[in-house]
C-alpha cells in the first residue's frame, strides 16, 4: 500500500476509539500535573518540600536550537516560583555542586533593607528585603541560568540585554523569564528563559528578594542583642564566608567569581550603616506607614569574592586614627569606647598595616578600614575587605589590663586578619580546597608582625608553642588530611567548613615557614610580591604560587635546590602526616618514615610509598652546618658521624623550621644526654625544648623506649627556661597519672624524682610571685607556661605550692582588689577550696552568685568542684540539679566533680540515685549514639565524661573515667556496643542506673 494522500487518511473505528481513549487519559494526566504545578508555584519557596517541576531536560551550553519549556505564560505576568526536590526534577546542572561556566558576574548593584528598629528587640520574625542587579557576561549559549540563592524568597526576576556597548546600562532588549524555581538541596535559583543568551554579550539580571534575620546563628545576616549604657540594644552584622552570601542575596557564590559591588543599605535613622567601602552619600525615604528611613550608599568596591561582602547596622561609637592617609576606625559598644577598651587595638592596627605594606611593597588598596567588635561572634574574627568583624572579647582590652598574654591574643588576631588583606582578599584561592593559601600565610605572617611589635620575644619558641606543638600532636598519615586537597572532595558547605581546621592554619603556617627557611628572606618575599602582583584582584592555585617561587629561584644562582619548588612542596602539601627523620650518628645514615600514632614495633602499619623531600638544617657541637636534603627514603651523610669525644653531638632541624620529628640511634641520644648533664646551655633553649618534645612523642608512639626520653630529664635541676619545663610537665604530670590506681606504684617514684629537680625552677617563680608579681606581666613565655608549673607542683604535693595557694586565696578573699595573677588563678582557686573548709566554699559560692562575668563564673564554678569533702560535692551537684540553668550548668558541674579522685565516686553515686532528674540536661547532641551504626561522640572535660546510648528507646548512662583526650573513640575495644549497654570495658566505669540492669565497675 502506498502512502496516504495529502488530502486525508483512513483509520478503523477500533483504532480511533483507542486513540481517543489515550488522548483522554493524557489530557487528564496533564490536568493533574498542571494543578500540582500551579499549587507549587503559589507556595513560598521556603515551604516547598514536596513540589516539583517535571520538565524537559536542560539545554546544554551552545545548543540554541532546542525547544524552550512548553509552558508559555503571558510575558506581562511575573514568572512563577517553585522549588523542586531532586527526586522530581529532570537531571541537569542543578544536580552539580559547582556552577556551570555559562555566566561570569562583573558587577552587582545591591540594595538591602533590614526591617530593624531600636524599639523592636523582641520582634519574633524580623525580615529584610532587597534587590540586586547583576551585570554578567555570557560565555556559552543557554536558556537556563543558575545562580546561588538559599532561604530567600524571590519576588521577581528579569533579564535585560544584550547591553549596548558604550551606553552604560542602556539595553537593546529584554529576555523573557518563563519560569523561576529553586533547587533547594544545591542552593540554586534557576531561571528558565524563553530564548538563549548570546555568547560574548552582556546582560543584567534584576532580582527582588526577601529573607529572615536570625539571632541564633552567625550565618548570612544575623542579630546581636546586647546591653550598652544600661539599655538592651540590637545590632545587625554579616558573615558570608564560606558560602553564606547566598543567604543574603542571589549571587554567584564561588570565590573565583569576583566582581565589583555598589552597595546601598536602608536603615533606621538612629543607626549607623557600615560596609566594605566608605560612605558615598545619604538620603531619606518614607515607607508606606509614614516611617522615615535613611538610605546610605557606598563607593564601588574593588573586584572581590562574594564571601568578603560585609555589612553592619549598629548604634555604636568609635575611635579613629589615620595611617598613611587612610582612616582606621574601631567600632564598639559606647561604654567600651568611653572606657578606652578599643584604644590598644587602634594603636596597633595602623603600624601592622604599615609593616606589611613595607614588607611586601604593596599598598593596601582600600581608602579606609573599619573594625567592629560584636558582643557575640562565633567565628572569632573575619577579614572582610574594609570592614573586619571581631568578637569583642578578642579585640577589646581593659585599660588597666597590663598582661602581655591578653595583648598578645589581640595582636595575633588583628595581625592575622590584616594579613588576609593581601593573602585572601587581594589574591584569593580559586576554590576552597586551597584555603591554606589564605589561612596558612596569614597565620605565618602573624609571627613576623609579632616579632616587629615585640622584638624581645624569642621568635622560634613562640612559633613552636603557638603553632607547631598542637598540630604535631594531631597530625599523622592515618587520620589527618593533606593541606591541599582534591578539588572534588570539598564542595558542600559542611565539607568546606571542615577545612577551617588545625591543618589549614597551623600546618599551612608551618609549610610557609619551612619554605622560607630554605630560601633566604629576600628571595621568599620577592617571590610572594611577584605572586601577589600577578594575581591581584584575581584568583590563584597552589601551582601558581610554586611557579613564582621557581621563577625567583631561576633568577639567581646562590641557592640550589634538589628538585623544583613544586616537587619539594607538593611532597608536603599533597599528602597527610609528616616524617620521622632518624639519624644513625655512628654510620651517618639518615632515613625517613611516616609518623604513626601508636606505631607497632617492627611492623609497617600502612603501605606508604611516597617520601618527603626534606630540608635538613643541623648543628654539630653548637655550630650551624650547611643545609642538606633527604630526598629519598635513606641517605648517607658522613659529615654527621660523631667521634667518641664527650663534646661531639649532632642535632637535626635547626630552630625546628622543618615540619618533622627527629630520632637518633642510641649513641646519638646518649651523646645529647651527656651534653645536657655536662653543660645544658651549650644546647640552645629551642633545641632543649625540641629534644624533650620529640623524645616523649616518639616514646609514646613506640619509636623509642620511655627510658630514652626520661634520661633527657636528668639534667632538669639546672634548667631555668620555663618553656622547657612546660614541655616536660605536660608529658609527665597529668591527673590520670596521679589518680589512676594502675599508676599507684609509679607515682611515688615519679613524684620524688620530679620534685627533686622541680624545686629550683619553682623557687625562681614563687619568689617573683610573692615579691614582685608585676615583673611577670611582660614575659609572654612565662605567662603561657606558669599555670602548668604551678598546677604540677601542687599536684605533686610540693608544700610550698600548697602554702602559696592558701596565701594567694586568702589575700584575694580578704582584699578582692588584689587580683590573683591570671595564668595561675584557676589553680589557686581550686587549691584554695581543696585545702579549705565549707567556710571557703560558701564564700566562693557567694562570689559566684554575684558575679556577671561569664569567664570568671566558669572559673569559679570549676574551683568549687575541687573540694575534698564528699558532702560538699554532693550538695554542689544538688544545687546544680535544683537551681535554674541560668545559675549553674549542671552537666559541666557533674563532669568537673568527676575529675577528681574523690569526686569520681561521688559523681557516680549521685548519677545512679538522681539519673531521672539529670539525664536530659546532662546529655548533649554530641553525646548521642545512633543505634543503627553505633557511632558516637562525647565531649571530654578531663578525667571523666558522661554520655548516653539509646537502646530500645531507653537511655543508659556511661561515665567514662581514664579518658584524657576529646577525640572520637574509634577502636572496637573502646567503643561501647549499643546492643550491650552494660558491658564492662577496660579502664571504664559503665553506669546502668536502671534497676533492672546490673552495675559493672572495672578500673
Amino acid at each position: 500500500m502506498g502512502p496516504p494522500s495529502s488530502s486525508g487518511f483512513y483509520m478503523s473505528r477500533a483504532v480511533a476509539l483507542l486513540l481517543a481513549g489515550l488522548a483522554a487519559a493524557l489530557l487528564l494526566a496533564l490536568t493533574v500535573l498542571a494543578a500540582l504545578y500551579g499549587h507549587c508555584a503559589r507556595v513560598a519557596p521556603s515551604e516547598l518540600q514536596d513540589c516539583g517541576v517535571p520538565d524537559a531536560a536542560p539545554s546544554p551550553p551552545g545548543e540554541q536550537d532546542q525547544s524552550p519549556p512548553t509552558r508559555k505564560p503571558d510575558p506581562a505576568l511575573e514568572p512563577t516560583v517553585a522549588a523542586t526536590p531532586d527526586s522530581w526534577r529532570p537531571p541537569g546542572p542543578w544536580d552539580q555542586m559547582r556552577l556551570p561556566p555559562w555566566l561570569v558576574p562583573l558587577h552587582y548593584e545591591l540594595e538591602l533593607w533590614p526591617q530593624l528598629r531600636p524599639d523592636e528587640l523582641s520582634a519574633p520574625a524580623l525580615r529584610f528585603t532587597g534587590r540586586v542587579n547583576i551585570t554578567v557576561r555570557c560565555t556559552a549559549a543557554s536558556a537556563r541560568l543558575l545562580l546561588h540563592s538559599f532561604l530567600l524568597d524571590c519576588d521577581s526576576a528579569e533579564v535585560r540585554g544584550p547591553l549596548s556597548p558604550g551606553t552604560g546600562d542602556a539595553t537593546v532588549g529584554r529576555v523573557p523569564v518563563d519560569d523561576m524555581w529553586f533547587a533547594l538541596d544545591m542552593q540554586y535559583m534557576v531561571l528558565e528563559l524563553r530564548e538563549a543568551l548570546q555568547p560574548g554579550s552582556l546582560y543584567e539580571l534584576q532580582l527582588n528578594f526577601s529573607g529572615p534575620l536570625y539571632q541564633d546563628t552567625r550565618e548570612g545576616l544575623f542579630l546581636n542583642v546586647y546591653t550598652d549604657q544600661g539599655e538592651r540594644r540590637v545590632l545587625l552584622a554579616s558573615q558570608m564566608e564560606p558560602t553564606f552570601a547566598r543567604n543574603v542575596f542571589p549571587c554567584f557564590d564561588e570565590p573565583a567569581l569576583k566582581a565589583t559591588f555598589n552597595i546601598t543599605v536602608i536603615h533606621h535613622p538612629s543607626y549607623v550603616a557600615l560596609s566594605n567601602m566608605p560612605k558615598l552619600g545619604q538620603s531619606e525615604k518614607e515607607d508606606v506607614n509614614g516611617s522615615k528611613w535613611t538610605i546610605t550608599t557606598f563607593y564601588t568596591t574593588p573586584r572581590m569574592s562574594t564571601y568578603l561582602v560585609s555589612f553592619a547596622i549598629c548604634d555604636y561609637d568609635h575611635v579613629s586614627r589615620t595611617e598613611r592617609g587612610k582612616e582606621i576606625r574601631i567600632w564598639a559598644r559606647k561604654d567600651a569606647i568611653a572606657n578606652g577598651n578599643a584604644d590598644f587595638a587602634l594603636n596597633i592596627t595602623g603600624p601592622i598595616f604599615s609593616f606589611l605594606e613595607d614588607l611586601l611593597n604593596i599598598s593596601y588598596p582600600l581608602p579606609k578600614t573599619d573594625i567592629i567588635a560584636l558582643p557575640v561572634f562565633d567565628n572569632r574574627a573575619m577579614e572582610n575587605w574594609g570592614l573586619m568583624i571581631f568578637d569583642e572579647s578578642l579585640l577589646l582590652l581593659q585599660p588597666d589590663d597590663q598582661l602581655t598574654e591578653k595583648k598578645m591574643v589581640i595582636s595575633y588576631l588583628v595581625s592575622h586578619e590584616i594579613g588576609h588583606q593581601w593573602f585572601g582578599n587581594l589574591v584569593t584561592m580559586s576554590w576552597w580546597n586551597n584555603i591554606w593559601l589564605n589561612e596558612g600565610f596569614a597565620s605565618y605572617f602573624e609571627f613576623g608582625v609579632i616579632n616587629y611589635l615585640y622584638p624581645k620575644l624569642p621568635r622560634n619558641e613562640i612559633f613552636f608553642s603557638n603553632i607547631l606543638h598542637d598540630v604535631l600532636k594531631k597530625d599523622h598519615v592515618l587520620v589527618s588530611r593533606a593541606v591541599s586537597t582534591k578539588l572534588e572532595n570539598f564542595t558542600e558547605t559542611n565539607e568546606i567548613n571542615e577545612l577551617f581546621d588545625l591543618f589549614t592554619y597551623n600546618k599551612g603556617a608551618s609549610m610557609a615557614r619551612m619554605l622560607a627557611s630554605f630560601l633566604n628572606e629576600n628571595l621568599f618575599i620577592s617571590a610572594l610580591k611577584s605572586y601577589l602582583e600577578t594575581f591581584a584582584y584575581s584568583n590563584a592555585e597552589q601551582d601558581d604560587l610554586w611557579r613564582h617561587f621557581q621563577m625567583a629561584i631561576d633568577d639567581q644562582s646562590e641557592i640550589v635546590l634538589p628538585a623544583t619548588v613544586k616537587s619539594i612542596m607538593d611532597s608536603w602539601t599533597h599528602q597527610s602526616g609528616f616524617p620521622v627523620i632518624t639519624l644513625n650518628v655512628s654510620t651517618g645514615v639518615m632515613k625517613q618514615e611516616p609518623f604513626y600514632l601508636g606505631k607497632v614495633k617492627n611492623q609497617t602499619l600502612l603501605a606508604h610509598n611516597d617520601t618527603w623531600i626534606v630540608p635538613i638544617f643541623w648543628i654539630k657541637n653548637g655550630t650551624t652546618q650547611s643545609l642538606v636534603w633527604l630526598d629519598k627514603s635513606s641517605k648517607v651523610f658522613p659529615e654527621m658521624q660523631v667521634s667518641d669525644s664527650d663534646h661531639d653531638w649532632v642535632i637535626l632541624n635547626l630552630n625546628i623550621t622543618g615540619y618533622y620529628r627527629v630520632n637518633y640511634d642510641k649513641l646519638g641520644w646518649k651523646k645529647l644526654n651527656q651534653q645536657l648533664e655536662k653543660d645544658p646551655k651549650a644546647i640552645p633553649a629551642i633545641h632543649r625544648l625540641q629534644l624533650i618534645d620529640d623524645a616523649f612523642s616518639l616514646s609514646k608512639n613506640n619509636y623509642i623506649e620511655i627510658e630514652t626520653a626520661l634520661d633527657l630529664t636528668k639534667y632538669l635541676a639546672e634548667e631555668d627556661e620555663i618553656i622547657v619545663w612546660h614541655a616536660v610537665l605536660v608529658n609527665l604530670v597529668t591527673r590520670d597519672l596521679v589518680y589512676d590506681v594502675n599508676n599507684y606504684d609509679i607515682y611515688p617514684l615519679l613524684k620524688k624524682y620530679l620534685l627533686k629537680r622541680l624545686i629550683s625552677i619553682w623557687n625562681i617563680y614563687s619568689t617573683i610571685i610573692r615579691e614582685n608579681v608585676a615583673a611577670l606581666q611582660d614575659d609572654y613565655l612565662v605567662l603561657i607556661s606558669l599555670e602548668k608549673l604551678f598546677e604540677a607542683a601542687c599536684l605533686l604535693g610540693l608544700e610550698d605550692c600548697l602554702q602559696l595557694s592558701r596565701e594567694l586565696f586568702k589575700n584575694w578573699t580578704n582584699h578582692p582588689e588584689n587580683e590573683i595573677l591570671y595564668p595561675i588563678s584557676t589553680v589557686v582557686l581550686c587549691y584554695g577550696i581543696a585545702l579549705g573548709s565549707n567556710k571557703e566554699w560558701d564564700l566562693l559560692l557567694n562570689i559566684y552568685m554575684n558575679n556577671t562575668n561569664e569567664e570568671e563564673r566558669i572559673q569559679l564554678a570549676y574551683a568549687m568542684s575541687c573540694s575534698k569533702d564528699p558532702w560538699i560535692l554532693h550538695r554542689y551537684m544538688e544545687y546544680a540539679v535544683t537551681m535554674s540553668p541560668s545559675i549553674f550548668n549542671e552537666r559541666n558541674i557533674i563532669e568537673d566533680v568527676a575529675e577528681s579522685e574523690v569526686g569520681r565516686y561521688i559523681a557516680k553515686d549521685f548519677l545512679i540515685n538522681n539519673w531521672q532528674a539529670v539525664w536530659t540536661t546532662i546529655i548533649g547532641d554530641s553525646h548521642v549514639y545512633n543505634r543503627e551504626n553505633c557511632k558516637y561522640r562525647f565531649t571530654d572535660h578531663g578525667a571523666a565524661a558522661v554520655f548516653q546510648c539509646h537502646v530500645g528507646g531507653t537511655p543508659e548512662a556511661y561515665n567514662s573515667s581514664q579518658i584524657t583526650d576529646s577525640e572520637e573513640r574509634k577502636s572496637e575495644k573502646q567503643k561501647p556496643k549499643c546492643q550491650d549497654s552494660c558491658m564492662a570495658m577496660e579502664k571504664h566505669i559503665i553506669l546502668c542506673p536502671l534497676s533492672v540492669l546490673p552495675l559493672h565497675i572495672r578500673m
